[in-house]
């Protein structure tokens, strides 16, 4: 950015081409940079070269060649997704303690792109929750930054880290890490956590924003329709603890191939008493339905993240 058009083109030419895609997503994001920093970082850059000194070369890249020359590739990459979650959020273990309300409260009037800093190194049971108290709009900025995120500079989790801290009157505790907190999935496991109305005006607001990664965050998240992507016994576990009023709300729409799989996975009586339900139901609000059906789906979620159901790959074929 401080280099003529014609001198920068060159030194671009010198990446590889995931490289020089990275750089320009950065430039993009950079907008501007203040003149005392740009000196700065020139500066430091030019006393680096001048003195010929490089780096002891770290990070995910070494850690995951190693474990890999030490254990093989599939051993590592168990190892390495250990190893990335035990370090995901220590930068703001101080937070933890507090309730979602005083983060939120603590977060409040900071920019977009640090609250989604902070969210992406919470628990994702906490950081839903501190989603549902933001305004629509401004969840919808912090949705798209947490889907977007890449890699974090240590510098910037510290400084936000300390901050934080010192507004929240916690003892200052030294240490840095640098992690790769944000992307698509971590956004799923938070807002998959919210309500309802949160996860809808997030999802309709991203459309807004960016439609193409709006359908790539719903393609990573389980809704009602899934259901007939279970295997008999799961969905029969699911629906043994669905209330037949609350079942017979969530089936107000559905299709024939999401009510035949219920009906054919329950007992007779109690598919007496869903159709019984169904009929006297009468009309329904759509916000009604949608909760019931999140309902379901939250249990569903909760039982394939412990491991104790199984969904069956949306692009698998299966023989009857």
């Amino acid at each position: 950015m401080q280099l003529s058009p014609s001198s920068a083109a060159s030194v671009f030419a010198q990446f590889s081409e995931s490289e020089a895609e990275e750089i320009a997503a950065e430039i993009m994001r950079l907008r501007k940079v203040p003149p005392l920093v740009a000196s700065t970082v020139i500066n430091e850059f030019h006393e680096h070269v001048a003195s010929g000194r490089r780096a002891a070369r770290g990070g995910r890249d070494l850690a995951a060649g190693l474990l890999e020359a030490s254990f093989g590739a599939d051993k590592a990459a168990g190892l390495m997704e250990k190893v990335a979650g035990a370090m995901v959020g220590k930068s703001f273990d101080f937070l933890e303690p507090m309730s979602a309300e005083q983060i939120a409260a603590l977060l409040d009037g900071e920019l977009p792109q640090t609250t989604a800093l902070v969210l992406a190194h919470l628990r994702p049971s906490k950081a839903s929750v501190v989603l549902t108290t933001l305004d629509e709009e401004h969840a919808v900025d912090v949705a798209s930054r947490i889907a977007t995120m890449g890699q974090v500079a240590p510098e910037v989790i510290s400084t936000v880290s300390d901050i934080l801290k010192q507004r929240a009157g916690a003892v200052l505790i030294p240490g840095k890490s640098s992690e790769n907190v944000g992307g698509i999935r971590p956004l799923v496991e938070i807002i998959t956590r919210t309500d309802a109305r949160t996860e809808r005006n997030v999802l309709d607001g991203l459309d807004r924003l960016d439609s193409e990664l709006a359908s790539e965050i719903r393609a990573q998240m389980l809704t009602f329709q899934d259901i007939v992507r279970l295997e008999r016994r799961d969905l029969q576990r699911i629906l043994r603890g669905v209330s037949p009023q609350i079942l017979a709300t969530a089936l107000k729409g559905a299709t024939s191939v999401v009510l035949e799989s219920v009906q054919n996975n329950i007992s007779e009586r109690n598919k007496e008493i869903l159709l019984l339900e169904m009929a006297n139901s009468g009309p329904l609000r759509a916000s009604q339905v949608e909760e019931a059906r999140a309902q379901i789906v939250r249990s569903i979620r909760e039982e394939t993240a412990i491991g104790t159901i199984n969904m069956r790959r949306a692009d698998e074929d299966y023989i009857q």
